[in-house]
């Protein structure tokens, strides 16, 4: 009671009731997150204050919409987010491994034993699976596109139904291949954009940029082929001086040659970029040009749109800076800061480039890019909710495939990792001596809510779907000196995820053991929780 003393407001939960108080937070939050594992896990509907719906069975997501009050639930939600943020996936899996750490912890704590002791255990354990990791993970020396699929696929599935799954993992692996360069993958180089417009089914992969703009004339062309870009960031409209001015005048034609003066400087701008589409265009009969589109970063005025739409120009104005930067990319050519630099080297070239309109929004289409480095998912569902579980799942999918191009390895699905290393841990519980050995075994059946609860999900009973599993991963590994069997959620039997095409990201798994445990072991060792800080803006 020495806080109270010092504080006499301060908050105390002592010893006991604070582990216990941890260990209840812990095991609520893998209660809520448990049904969403896998690709047969259910739904959650997330309602704000403000009525917007939102459903969805990603944990990243779950975790950063919910309210979480309870502050050791709050921390947990932290760590398996930050996992999210590094390898992009694995969020309900530690929510889950945390919270069965410390159910099995509990286990031994009822008995008597001293936190210090299991944390010994957990910290031994953890260092052993990690090393088997790299034993057991699956090199690779090429990527084939069947392999990069089936790595999508594993990932798509968890968070979309079957059917959709198939139609975004090809969608994810053209993206991801599309911005590819070396060993190098930039995923800020894929544009997802959204349309509010038929169904999920309609999503597809844009070997270009889509703008969500289109031309401001309304005569200029909606639909050209074999287009010169060029990609101005030089304001071709009239502005206005810095300081206060006027024009003083005694006839009409003073203040007609005092107008075109003003204008003269924007003109003569849009007069230069005219005359570069005569030179490569017009008095070029061999061009490989037959359209000449303007896309500017800043203004065009409706002067200088209707100079352009005259000579069959389109001019596409204040393009958003990361679209600049993609279609320099995308295109070839440069950005222009200045119309006195224009050189025909400067152009980019795309196909086709056409606009589409829905309800009031535009939407203009760069297709045919000769430079692969950039490329648009165009995203389509019949209402907000859809796009964002859509969305949600592409940007998994993605980080699912770049992940096994900086890894270079894979790890088999399914629960199998899991298995093998249970029974790797259970061999070496007997290496050590002393109690670490609980903390080892706590730590081994730990690993094992990851199956259970993939049987649970998928409609199987956890106790004979994991005696089944284990029975089968032993003989295999009696054989062959490691596992690889996991579950078959179809049949609820034992099988090879390798050979079935399901893979999990040896990153996502190495994070998820590190991190699952190491928040585990800082809970474990609280022994009180004080409410006793400063209160805001009172001295």
């Amino acid at each position: 009671m020495s806080v109270q003393s010092v504080n006499p407001n301060a908050d105390l939960i002592g010893s006991r009731h604070a582990l216990m108080l941890n260990i209840g937070a812990a095991k609520s939050l893998a209660k809520i997150v448990e049904t969403n594992l896998g690709p047969r896990g259910t739904m959650k509907m997330l309602v704000s204050g403000a009525g917007a719906i939102k459903i969805t069975k990603d944990g990243k997501v779950l975790l950063d919409e919910m309210h979480i009050q309870h502050p050791t639930a709050a921390i947990i939600a932290r760590t398996a987010t930050a996992q999210d943020n590094i390898t992009g996936d694995g969020t309900t899996s530690n929510v889950l491994f945390t919270g069965e750490l410390l159910k099995q912890a509990e286990r031994y704590l009822t008995e008597g034993l001293h936190p210090r002791v299991i944390v010994q255990g957990f910290e031994a354990a953890r260092e052993e699976t990690l090393k088997y990791l790299e034993e057991y993970k699956s090199e690779q020396k090429e990527f084939s596109r069947e392999l990069l699929s089936q790595v999508a696929s594993s990932s798509v599935r968890t968070k979309v139904n079957p059917e959709l799954a198939e139609h975004l993992t090809q969608i994810v692996v053209d993206s991801v291949l599309a911005v590819k360069r070396e060993d190098m993958i930039d995923l800020h180089m894929v544009e997802i954009m959204h349309m509010r417009h038929r169904s999920a089914l309609d999503t597809k992969f844009i070997d270009g940029l889509v703008l969500d703009h289109g031309a401001r004339h309304p005569n200029m062309r909606k639909d050209s082929s074999n287009c010169a870009i060029l990609i101005l960031n030089v304001s071709l409209e009239y502005e206005k001086s810095e300081v206060n001015s006027t024009f003083k005048f005694s006839t009409p034609e003073e203040r007609k040659a005092l107008v075109a003066a003003e204008r003269k400087v924007t003109d003569d701008r849009v007069r230069k970029v005219i005359a570069l589409k005569k030179q490569i265009i017009d008095n070029n009969p061999d061009s490989k040009f037959d359209h000449f589109i303007v896309i500017n970063q800043k203004g065009i005025d409706p002067i200088s749109l209707d100079m352009l739409q005259k000579e069959d120009m389109v001019g596409i104005r204040r393009a958003k800076k990361r679209n600049m930067e993609r279609l320099a990319r995308a295109c070839g050519g440069y950005s222009i800061n200045s119309v006195e630099d224009m050189q025909p080297e400067c152009l980019g070239f795309a196909k086709r480039v056409y606009e589409h309109v829905l309800g009031e929004d535009k939407f203009t289409f760069v297709e045919g890019c000769p430079k692969k480095s950039s490329c648009t998912i165009l995203l389509r569902g019949p209402n907000d909710h859809t796009i964002r579980q859509v969305k949600d799942a592409v940007r998994d999918g993605l980080r699912a495939v770049k992940n096994v191009f900086e890894d270079k390895c894979l790890v088999p699905g399914g629960g199998a990792f899991e298995l093998s290393a249970h029974l790797h841990l259970t061999n070496f519980k007997n290496e050590v001596s002393g109690r670490a050995k609980l903390g080892i075994q706590a730590f081994a059946d730990a690993l094992l809510v990851i199956p259970k609860t993939l049987a649970v999900n998928s409609g199987f009973d956890a106790q004979d779907t994991l005696i089944a599993l284990l029975e089968a991963a032993a003989e295999e590994a009696a054989e062959e000196g490691k596992s690889t069997v996991g579950l078959d959620i179809q049949s609820g039997e034992p099988t090879f995820p390798g050979k079935a095409g399901i893979w999990d990201s040896f990153s996502v798994k190495k994070q998820f053991l590190h991190l699952g445990s190491l928040i585990a072991i800082k809970l474990l060792l609280v022994d009180e929780i004080m409410r006793a800080g400063r209160k805001m803006g009172k001295n």
